[in-house]
């Protein structure tokens, strides 16, 4: 991601049909979280007339679900906010979009805003809608359209240079939290005193606004390893902060998006921090595929990295509230690890685990004993 976050307008957010589902999980980045646009609402039939934000965690948001592009575009005017983007909120398998999707995207041309798409069905190779967005004066950008090949880097090693103590923040599964995880340590990091930045791997934080990172899947295989080391010794090379959390993509084991290889392997991380869902049995979008056990993945990321997983933070996806707490007791029985629902009781506990493994004059090569 070369290019610098800031404010950049009035974002309505399109999520037809899968708010509150993992295909929605963009657009649940964008609700918790956006430090590039001020987002007015999301569109999607399934929930119209609702808060977005009591729709995804029970909280009122300020962000109204409506049901259609005209309904939200109108809304904006009358708020005295008029809408200046669409951004696709989709985060759909294999990044395709539907014609019907496009037909909506179309429309938001027409109706002159810029739109922001994080898909691999490129907007900007639509002749059509390359002519409509010209013709009306705005901007198309595709989020995960991979710079030149010329801008890209490989894996040099400077990645031991970096003086920040780099966390791992992994999953179980794709669409498990991660990077909600991540933002909210971060956060909590920083409210005492520890100077942090997330490295985004994925399109949406770079929507939401991240200064640093890669959009991992869409990248050639020969510079995915060198572009996560680029982005992780950028941040620490400008910042100098104390933490650096790497944002997942995928699982190890997950058949179909097996990101956490590379994440280990090029940020060298000091210590994992694991995001887990319970609940789930198979991996997400993959029935038949059933997951492997946590006390497996914790193996499996220790050995590969040779580092420890410090904590596991907890996706309470179905499961009711009065479980919740039960839940992390039993896991931690079962693993000897901390629990935490960040999303529901705040990452305070959790930054005080990650502040016990900043060595005092700098983050030192230490192995799990």
């Amino acid at each position: 991601m070369a290019r610098e976050p800031g404010f950049e307008g009035n974002a309505i957010v399109y999520c037809q049909g899968a708010f509150a589902t993992t295909n929605g999980k963009t657009a649940h980045g964008l609700v918790r979280r956006s430090q590039r646009y001020r987002v007015m609402s999301v569109i999607d039939t399934t929930h119209a007339g609702k808060d977005a934000g009591e729709v995804l965690d029970g909280r009122a948001s300020s962000i109204p679900v409506v049901a259609d592009l005209e309904t939200a575009y109108r809304k904006s005017l009358e708020e005295g906010n008029p809408a200046t983007h669409l951004v696709v909120g989709l985060a759909t398998d294999g990044g395709r979009l539907s014609e019907e999707a496009k037909a909506d995207l179309a429309r938001a041309l027409d109706l002159g805003l810029n739109i922001d798409a994080g898909l691999h069905d490129f907007l900007t190779e639509d002749p059509f809608l390359v002519a409509l967005a010209a013709e009306k004066g705005v901007v198309l950008r595709d989020i995960r359209k991979p710079p030149p090949r010329s801008e890209l880097h490989f894996f040099d090693g400077k990645i031991s240079e970096v003086g920040a103590l780099k966390i791992a923040l992994l999953g179980t599964d794709s669409a498990v939290g991660k990077r909600t995880t991540a933002w909210l340590l971060n956060d909590a990091l920083d409210a005492i005193g520890h100077p942090c930045i997330v490295v985004g791997t994925g399109q949406t934080a770079w929507l939401q606004g991240a200064r640093y990172g890669i959009v991992l899947d869409s990248l050639i295989n020969d510079f995915v390893a060198g572009e996560i080391e680029h982005a992780v010794y950028r941040a620490w090379d400008v910042e100098h902060p104390e933490v650096i959390i790497v944002e997942g993509q995928g699982s190890l084991l997950n058949p179909a998006y097996p990101g956490g290889f590379e994440i280990l392997a090029a940020a060298r991380p000091d210590i994992i921090v694991l995001q887990h869902a319970p609940a789930r049995k198979e991996y997400d979008g993959f029935p038949g595929h059933a997951m492997h056990s946590l006390d497996r993945q914790i193996a499996a990321l220790e050995m590969i990295s040779d580092r420890p997983v410090v904590a596991i933070t907890l996706n309470h996806e179905d499961l009711d509230p009065e479980e919740i707490p039960e839940t992390c007791s039993r896991i931690s029985s079962e693993t000897g690890l901390p629990v935490f629902d960040v999303l529901r009781d705040g990452a305070e506990d959790l930054a005080a685990i990650v502040v016990s493994h900043i060595p005092r004059g700098g983050v030192e090569e230490e192995r799990p004993k």
